[in-house]
């Protein structure tokens, strides 16, 4: 069942952010940017959008905007899909359009084997190496509660859905304004990949993040462009 957590901030928008595979709510903890934040506590992902839907109708919100990273980026795009009117901006950061059902199980099978050193190294490789400070910051705050309070269970459902979602750019046609961020350096998701799915929306301004890793949001330069471009 969703849980949402809402921070007002002073602004007139609100905006959900939601958060990639294997974190939570608190990954965006040093996100500033102009907004409310409605922030996903608990949830999952098969019942997202229209847990979200209810959220809202129970909230003086008749339009909110979302910002999804990485595996949160498909469950934006589903919500944009199934309510276009309730959206006024989708924020796509981390994405490709789809992943491959036999690269997830294998990642599954690993971390059976091994969760915390797996996730570790999948942490770690969220951030380039340029990128020390921020990396520190997320070892620091958050890097041994997800290594160790992260169950199986979670993170096998994470990745079960990840299997059987796919970007649809036909979908996301009733939503006009659409900005997508990827960090140029990013590993998980290389940059060629995502300007081709980047490519057919139509609509979607894409935004090139340099020295940034899939955790782009970190970057000072993902800031920098979100109110330059």
């Amino acid at each position: 069942m969703l849980e949402l957590k809402y921070i007002d901030r002073g602004y007139k928008e609100s905006l959900v952010l939601i958060p990639g595979w294997a974190t939570d709510y608190r990954v965006f903890g040093c996100l500033d940017i102009p907004y409310n934040y409605l922030l996903p506590v608990s949830f999952s992902p098969f019942s997202f959008a229209r847990e979200l839907r209810e959220a809202l109708d129970k909230r003086p919100l008749d339009k909110v905007s979302l910002l999804g990273w990485s595996m949160g980026g498909f469950l934006a795009a589903d919500f944009c899909a199934q309510y276009p009117g309730r959206v006024n901006e989708l924020i796509l950061l981390g994405m490709r359009e789809k992943y491959k059902p036999e690269a997830l199980r294998e990642i599954n099978i690993k971390l059976v084997k091994n969760k915390k050193a797996w996730l570790y190294k999948f942490y770690q490789g969220l951030f380039t190496r340029k990128e020390v400070t921020k990396f520190r910051w997320f070892k620091e705050k958050l890097l041994k509660d997800y290594t160790g309070s992260i169950g199986l269970e979670d993170l096998a459902l994470g990745l079960e859905y990840l299997s059987r979602v796919e970007l649809d750019a036909r979908a996301l046609s009733g939503i006009k304004k659409i900005r997508v961020f990827h960090g140029q350096e990013d590993s998980v998701v290389p940059l060629a990949e995502a300007e081709g799915f980047g490519s057919c929306l139509p609509q979607a301004e894409f935004i090139r993040l340099p020295c940034a890793g899939h955790a782009c949001f970190f970057s000072p330069a993902f800031k920098e462009k979100f109110f330059h471009e």
